[in-house]
């Protein structure tokens, strides 16, 4: 199999394409009647669903403009300044009442009645001492026990409440009137249940199912158009949120809409199979337009077909995993035609890049390690310490304890800093080199700051590269202490182990500087050269992804940050 595969693929393009056309006729012409069916079937779909989606959309906007009509009366009623009046008014009979009320109250609910068919009841609840009057004032006592009555309390609108199984719907509110006792009255509108869902029943839609639900889930309406032969298909409320969980699987086309008046769900759903129902001469239309098509699209069947799409996908793919990042892969072929040939080219190609990435890396390394020993390279150790040790001798015997101090930590700063030309140091041992870097810098400015090292003894024996805390405790104290106008100068550093790494900080609190100031320090565009050369070592001996970071405010001071991978120091700990 395997030598058979070989020689196919050495032979030239154009006999592989004798050999398809010989081979895959038939196949092409499959794929195509099936992927234009289906491609149809879906349209069919797509397209009952957008007839279902202006449906229910048309229909919910409906029921909306309905129930905004219905909160304008409301509001008109509720609002209305001379009903206020008659509702807070102590009578002084109950005939008083029934005259102000025959006169002011009735007329105006009995004219939104006469204009309005569908509102079935208005109602004014008050415990204002009113005596109940027909249909339009009743005592609020009678509605106090509902269980809709503490959120129409609570609410500074108009509240729909549904009750399915009794066909009952109507809105409430709290009306803006001050009664003796200084509970509120409550508007009540009871409206037609059949003539405010009508516009799920009176459509030339069919083939569906209808629910209504409030903003607790509960169902509120439902109702379904299915003709007899399509009964099976009615679902209930649970079935549907069970379908609507099913997703791309379910065997429903399942739309919503939420009502902007009511705060109401709307869900409409049909079955699939109902929307497949126009297939049948779409498969004839289908075949046929295949068949007669086939000898005219031949030719492009051929340029595309699998065994040569296979191999040009999946040099596709490689070319986007290295565009990715990836350059390990390996890409190879004992292929001979024009595709292999190709695949070998870039194979080629890329291990050139890799060969060529390595040498600017390792030249990149070379030269950070290059200057630093130059740097290391321009003092005679030896010699530097023979000589500070004889001015230590010599501070000593004249009593000048200050020059004996600076000496000591000048030879302890270079007898770290050097480290015998090595580019790693225990983190203690540049601890060391830090301290004495900051002693003599507190001797030359005269003790005029303070400073602090707060270093968990775990970290003491981890390895770090030589001199990375001095440049940076060097500008703190240059272009923070040395720039503060006000205060005494203080540099905090700790030291800890977070997260398998090690971290640095150090902290001043003298002038600080702006945010773009701060993001250049570590980076090319700084002007200055030590910070920036501390970033460049980390990120080139331990990975991008370590490095220095800075904080700083104008007035308030700097804070940078390194941090590390753990390594321990071969034969110290």
């Amino acid at each position: 199999m395997n030598k058979l595969q070989r020689w196919f693929n050495s032979i030239k393009l154009r006999y592989k394409l004798v050999l398809f056309y010989i081979c895959f006729c038939f196949l092409p012409v499959m794929v195509l009647f099936l992927y234009s069916f289906f491609q149809m079937r879906q349209v069919l779909a797509d397209k009952e669903k957008i007839n279902l989606q202006s449906y229910l959309y048309q229909s919910v906007a409906t029921m909306d403009s309905k129930i905004e009509v219905y909160d304008n009366l409301s509001d008109y009623i509720s609002f209305n300044s001379n009903l206020s009046k008659t509702l807070e008014y102590e009578y002084e009979s109950p005939y008083a009442q029934y005259l102000q009320v025959v006169e002011e109250v009735d007329p105006i609910l009995q004219t939104l009645r006469y204009f309005h068919k569908d509102i079935s009841r208005v109602t004014i609840y008050t415990d204002n001492g009113m005596i109940k009057h027909d249909t339009t004032i009743a005592p609020l006592s009678e509605i106090a026990g509902e269980d809709w009555y503490q959120s129409v309390i609570l609410s500074s609108g108009t509240e729909w409440f549904v009750d399915e199984n009794s066909r009952e719907v109507f809105s409430a509110r709290r009306m803006p009137v001050k009664t003796k006792d200084g509970n509120p009255c409550v508007l009540y509108m009871e409206v037609d249940y059949g003539q405010l869902f009508g516009p799920y029943e009176q459509t030339l839609t069919s083939e569906y199912g209808v629910f209504i639900t409030d903003e607790s889930g509960k169902v509120v309406y439902s109702g379904s158009r299915f003709s007899e032969d399509n009964k099976k298909y009615i679902l209930d409320y649970g079935s549907l949120k069970t379908e609507k969980e099913k997703g791309t699987s379910s065997e429903y086309t399942i739309i919503a809409e939420n009502s902007t008046k009511a705060g109401w769900t709307v869900w409409l759903y049909q079955p699939l199979r109902i929307a497949e129902r126009g297939m049948s001469p779409v498969i004839s239309m289908i075949a046929l337009t295949v068949l007669l098509s086939c000898c005219c699209a031949l030719l492009a069947y051929l340029f595309i077909s699998i065994m040569i799409s296979k191999r040009l996908e999946r040099l596709t793919a490689t070319m986007q995993e290295v565009e990715s990042g990836n350059l390990e892969v390996e890409v190879t072929s004992q292929d001979k035609d024009e595709i292999g040939l190709l695949y070998r080219g870039f194979g080629n190609m890329l291990r050139r890049i890799r060969t060529l990435i390595e040498e600017v890396y390792v030249s990149k390394i070379t030269q950070k390690e290059s200057e630093m020993k130059a740097l290391q390279a321009q003092i005679n150790p030896h010699f530097l310490y023979n000589t500070l040790s004889i001015i230590n001798w010599k501070a000593l015997a004249a009593g000048e304890e200050d020059i004996s101090r600076m000496t000591l930590a000048m030879s302890t700063f270079y007898r770290t800093a050097l480290n015998k030309g090595k580019n790693t140091i225990r983190v203690e041992d540049e601890l060391k080199n830090t301290k004495a870097y900051l002693e003599i810098q507190d001797m030359m400015h005269d003790h005029d700051f303070d400073y602090v090292m707060e270093i968990e003894p775990e970290i003491l024996g981890y390895e770090s590269l030589n001199l990375i805390l001095q440049p940076i405790v060097e500008n703190a104290i240059m272009h923070g202490i040395e720039k503060k106008t006000d205060g005494r100068g203080k540099i905090e550093i700790r030291g800890w182990k977070e997260g398998g790494c090690v971290w640095f900080s150090v902290k001043d609190n003298g002038a600080g500087m702006d945010m773009e100031t701060a993001r250049k320090i570590p980076t090319m565009e700084s002007k200055g050269y030590g910070v920036r050369n501390v970033n460049e070592r980390i990120c080139l001996y331990y990975g991008e992804e370590y490095g220095i970071m800075v904080e700083s405010e104008v007035g308030t001071g700097t804070e940078l940050k390194i941090h590390f991978p753990v390594e321990v120091k071969r034969g110290l700990i």
